[in-house]
């Protein structure tokens, strides 16, 4: 016999999750980057400064990269190095249909065509095998994203990149400290972008990061984030503009407080991953619950905990999205910070209208292929996973939380897995 405590709140019950529980909000500050941020204040360089050049220097060492440009967010990290790469106007960039909007938007920023590639169904990540069908003459590079922290298959990615003479630009925006057969990513392909937005393991409020090993690669992306000049910003400059360039630098006190960071990265990681690891535990062996992957060579940096419904608890007769929004709505009634995920990129009004610049542009441009598609029929394991996915919040699972948040996390959604047919739809509840 179910017990009082046992009716969903979704229902008049209980929540699972006491009141009284606080979730602590990701990142918690410290004396160390109060110390950055005021000294970076009490100095005289506060546009392009020493924090700026000491950023590029350790974030190279940390992550095992030649060359690192400091920028002022992992979007333009992703443009620069579309541009290093020499991607030009009606070229294709082939990447993921799941990921943050910037992942595609980069591409049409730089009057090139995205193409999208189904991802593959354990790890939610591109699928190498799918990748080569989409190769055209047209197609300059590749981005894979290391989303949700856990790194992609580069061995697969690199092999088919250097047998078509294409270059690849990770994205691993969410992916600082996410390992690849024991390597960083943002190591494997001709360049990489972070992101130090607010919610990255790596945090500076907002700024980014691009990385390469190729010192001619660096140095054209550089250019795109100075203006399009060739010299370094804190060199001798002659601001004379060599090529198109944006105004894409970081600032000396966003660089000061990422450098406190930084230096507790490592330790951050770790405790991250022991949440995402104690979660991903007290998760097995619920029916109807599809528990994120790490594979013995792909493992996560513990940047998202995303976890699936799966499709034979899907009601007959019911949207799979009202369905999804209903299990999450069930979950988040009982304490619990979870949400719904977001849309493919391919589903995006920019990207389905092919309207980036007005006039079709670049979809319309004389050099671009007139035939691409972008129809969701081509996606069906995107389709599927977004249509059941459910995040739960950063400020959930992340650090400074610890076992007592873990645990009332596995409390809310145990209890509304075990008695899913009792889920009322999102607009009756």
């Amino acid at each position: 016999m179910s017990k009082p405590s046992d009716k969903l709140a979704a229902l008049g019950g209980p929540r699972a999750v006491p009141r009284e529980l606080k979730f602590h909000v990701w990142p918690k500050i410290n004396a160390t980057d109060e110390k950055f941020v005021l000294a970076s204040i009490r100095q005289n360089s506060h546009a392009w400064g020493p924090n700026c050049v000491a950023l590029q220097d350790e974030f190279a060492r940390w992550n095992g990269n030649r060359f690192c440009a400091a920028t002022n967010s992992g979007t333009a990290a992703l443009h620069m190095g579309l541009a290093a790469c020499d991607v030009g106007a009606g070229d294709e960039v082939i990447t993921t249909t799941l990921s943050w909007t910037s992942t595609a938007t980069c591409i049409v920023h730089h009057n090139a065509i995205p193409v999208f590639v189904d991802i593959d169904h354990d790890t939610m990540l591109i699928d190498p095998a799918k990748i080569e069908a989409a190769i055209t003459p047209r197609t300059k590079a590749i981005i894979p994203v290391h989303y949700w922290g856990l790194a992609c298959d580069m061995d697969a990615i690199m092999k088919i990149a250097a047998k078509h003479n294409i270059k690849v630009i990770e994205d691993a925006c969410q992916g600082h400290g996410s390992l690849y057969r024991g390597r960083k990513a943002g190591t494997f392909g001709h360049c990489a972008a972070f992101s130090l937005n607010q919610n990255k393991n790596f945090s500076a409020g907002e700024g980014g990061l691009f990385v390469s090993n190729d010192e001619q690669i660096y140095i054209k992306a550089r250019a795109v984030m100075s203006f399009g000049e060739l010299r370094a910003p804190e060199s001798n400059r002659d601001f004379h503009a060599y090529a198109l360039g944006w105004m894409y630098r970081t600032s000396d006190v966003a660089a000061a407080y990422a450098r406190g960071r930084l230096a507790r990265l490592d330790k951050d990681n770790a405790a991250a991953i022991a949440n995402w690891r104690l979660l991903n535990d007290g998760l097995g062996g619920i029916d109807g619950l599809i528990r994120p992957v790490e594979t013995a060579k792909q493992k996560t940096n513990g940047y998202a905990y995303v976890f699936r419904v799966a499709p034979d608890k899907f009601p007959k007769g019911v949207d799979p999205n009202l369905w999804r929004d209903s299990v999450a709505h069930a979950i988040w009634l009982e304490g619990v910070p979870v949400a719904s995920a977001r849309m493919s990129l391919p589903e995006h009004t920019v990207i389905q209208a092919r309207q980036g610049y007005g006039g079709g542009c670049p979809w319309s441009c004389p050099m671009a292929r007139k035939d691409i598609d972008y129809s969701m029929s081509q996606y069906p394991v995107t389709v599927q996973t977004v249509n059941s996915s459910i995040q739960v919040g950063i400020n959930g699972h992340r650090p400074p939380n610890g076992k007592s948040q873990i645990n009332a996390i596995i409390k809310g959604i145990r209890k509304v897995f075990s008695q899913l047919d009792n889920v009322p739809l999102k607009d009756q509840a």
